[in-house]
């Protein structure tokens, strides 16, 4: 595959279909510190004005630790690496947006659509553009009742196949995370908990997994990611970082919500992409709100790890 160096390392044939925001593309010639971002957490994860507040304010925290955001979306079938204030804006108050992965992200281009990118869409567009790092909330994974359903996220699949860190608060705990941590070491993807010898669950500081991995700093997260390209490992590295003990819901607490919202999930017939948003929605309706405070505190806390892990890259 042909790239070019005037195109922040784009391949020549997507380059007609991708915009790279000016700021991030010279970050990029520059050499200098970029953190990927998805948006499905803007079109599908909260409300509006609550999405827009909580994008923009990520995209500072990125840049208050010294390095450049690029929020990812799919705008009018076009690849958005970055957006404007104004882009982003729209897009959080886009009703109808599609939700897009591996699968689909091709239709959204082809077609002239406008949707939010997952984890999987969003590694996909970091990597065309050059990004090596990538902060979300939690990754998709195998979804309680899989083995009737196949209900299992192409994000592990992608971790799999794309080089990206993905810096997360680890599977999002209304999966089934025990299921999700056996097909990563499957393909072969290490799971790194920072600071942890337990996996976090999302919401939670613990999930009842220990970790594969520990790592406490982000040079160690960086030189780890360097090595494995170095010995020509394919796949990314998944990050799972705990949320802050002072916003986190205790798992305990946290389980008798995910049951009562996955039991309203089978009443209804809820299936496919719609499980997890659905999910996410109930599980904000039973807390009160919580859920929602705690999802925030746990994307910016990854946000501001992804970015020291950004500046390690860029400084090795």
């Amino acid at each position: 595959m042909t790239r070019t160096k005037e195109t922040n390392m784009t391949p020549e044939t997507a380059r007609p279909f991708i915009d790279i925001h000016a700021p991030v593309a010279a970050a990029l010639a520059a050499g200098k510190p970029v953190v990927a971002l998805e948006s499905t957490i803007i079109t599908h994860g909260m409300p509006y004005p609550d999405n827009s507040a909580m994008a923009a304010n990520v995209e500072k925290i990125i840049s208050d630790e010294g390095a450049v955001p690029a929020t990812i979306a799919v705008i009018g079938g076009r690849i958005k690496i970055g957006l404007s204030d104004g882009e982003r804006e729209s897009l959080a108050m886009t009703g109808g947006a599609m939700k897009l992965s591996r699968a689909d992200i091709a239709y959204a281009v082809a077609e002239g659509r406008t949707g939010g990118t997952t984890v999987a869409a969003t590694m996909i567009a970091a990597h065309l553009a050059g990004i090596k790092v990538f902060a979300t909330g939690g990754i998709g994974g195998v979804h309680k009742g899989a083995e009737k359903s196949f209900d299992i996220s192409a994000d592990l699949d992608e971790l799999a196949r794309t080089p990206v860190i993905v810096v997360s608060a680890g599977a999002k705990a209304i999966l089934d995370i025990e299921k999700t941590l056996e097909v990563l070491e499957t393909r072969g993807v290490p799971v790194v908990a920072y600071g942890s010898d337990i996996v976090p669950a999302f919401w939670s500081r613990k999930s009842p997994y220990a970790a594969p991995l520990r790592l406490d700093t982000a040079d160690k997260i960086a030189r780890l990611h360097a090595t494995r390209a170095a010995l020509g490992l394919d796949g990314g590295l998944l990050v799972a970082n705990p949320v802050p003990e002072s916003d986190e819901i205790p798992t305990e607490t946290m389980a008798g919500y995910i049951e009562a919202a996955q039991k309203a999930a089978e009443a209804q017939n809820i299936s496919g992409k719609a499980v997890t948003p659905f999910l996410l929605a109930k599980i904000l309706e039973l807390t009160n709100g919580a859920s929602l405070k705690t999802n925030v505190a746990l994307v910016e806390n990854n946000a501001r790890l992804a970015a020291k892990v950004a500046i390690a890259l860029a400084k090795a």
